[in-house]
């Protein structure tokens, strides 16, 4: 039990960890929102940057005058997805060798400034039991409400 907890944070701490890169660790906060659902992953990330929230291809709109502008090229945008969807292939490789449910949804919020890591799972499906909605319409939707929000 103890080593399914301790790898499940592994990879949530690596997911976190390449948000953090993508911005050189110059971010307030960190929101990533994660998305399996019979066998599709998603993924989205977020930040608080000089009280400005952003998606990540809008990193550069919250710097000040002066600041270093982040690479948010596209490449290094896919670059997060891609390592981020492969990490949520590893929770649900780890899920099933170790019998336990598999979160459908993932919100993971980082505090950089306190160091506080918070996590919400869910585990019935979400956007596969909407008519209209994806997954990419749910992350959106929740970062919508964090801005709202302050989270």
């Amino acid at each position: 039990m103890k080593e399914f907890e301790s790898r499940f944070s592994e990879l949530q701490a690596d997911i976190i960890s390449i948000c953090m890169e993508y911005v050189g660790g110059r971010a307030d906060k960190v929101y990533v929102y994660a998305s399996c659902e019979e066998g599709m992953i998603s993924s989205s990330f977020y930040y608080l940057i000089n009280n400005k929230y952003v998606e990540c291809h809008k990193v550069n709109d919250a710097l000040r005058d002066g600041d270093e502008r982040y690479d948010a090229s596209p490449e290094r945008q896919f670059m997060v997805l891609n390592i981020i969807n492969e990490d949520i292939e590893k929770i649900a490789e780890l899920c099933k060798a170790q019998d336990h449910e598999m979160p459908t949804e993932m919100k993971l919020i980082y505090n950089a400034m306190s160091g506080k890591f918070q996590a919400d799972y869910k585990y019935n499906l979400v956007h596969t039991n909407d008519d209209v909605k994806t997954a990419d319409d749910f992350a959106d939707e929740w970062f919508e409400g964090i801005k709202t929000s302050n989270l």
